[in-house]
């Protein structure tokens, strides 16, 4: 159950769904990209958590790197304007990249992120959400690797924040606080 934090509401996904998905998504990984090194980039701050156990779960030598963008700054609500906070140490040219990230909303930063990305000349690029927001996206986003469709609510837990609070949390539950 959650805290007794009038903030959290219903539990939407678990803690054994999130560490069950993520041993199914690290299999799928490591079937697909046998023979090969993977790197993971995480976007930052909220895929650091699912980044970490998925690491674990891929059953590969894989490298990591960090993105940090923002289209939100302190709101539950996209800004519509994304823009790189912390850019890539590594250079991407014949990579295999998988790019991880906590919640695909609009599909607006993943639009923006495909595209940089891409002009870095990675050998493949695919990407890996640990949520999608069903209904928010214009078009479909044409993720390889999902771990759930969730309701169009805001959602904190398992990296997922609210003004940079409930990250720890070990489930992801929707936000019953008032809008920031």
């Amino acid at each position: 159950m959650p805290l007794d934090d009038p903030n959290l509401g219903e539990i939407v996904v678990s803690q054994e769904q999130v560490k069950e998905r993520i041993a199914e998504l690290g299999r799928e990984i490591s079937d697909d990209y046998a023979g090969r090194a993977p790197l993971l980039v995480g976007v930052l701050k909220g895929a650091f958590v699912f980044m970490s156990d998925l690491a674990r779960a891929i059953d590969l030598p894989v490298e990591f790197d960090f993105m940090a963008v923002s289209s939100y700054g302190s709101a539950t609500k996209t800004s519509g304007v994304v823009r790189i906070v912390k850019d890539l140490d590594i250079d991407l040219a014949g990579r295999h990249v998988i790019l991880v990230e906590d919640i695909v909303d609009s599909g607006l930063t993943l639009s923006y992120l495909r595209k940089n990305l891409k002009a870095r000349n990675p050998a493949s690029l695919e990407v890996c959400a640990l949520l999608v927001r069903k209904g928010r996206q214009k078009r479909s986003p044409a993720l390889k690797y999902v771990g759930f469709s969730i309701p169009p609510a805001f959602v904190v837990g398992y990296g997922l924040d609210a003004a940079e609070r409930y990250r720890n949390l070990p489930y992801v539950c929707i936000w019953a606080g008032s809008e920031s």
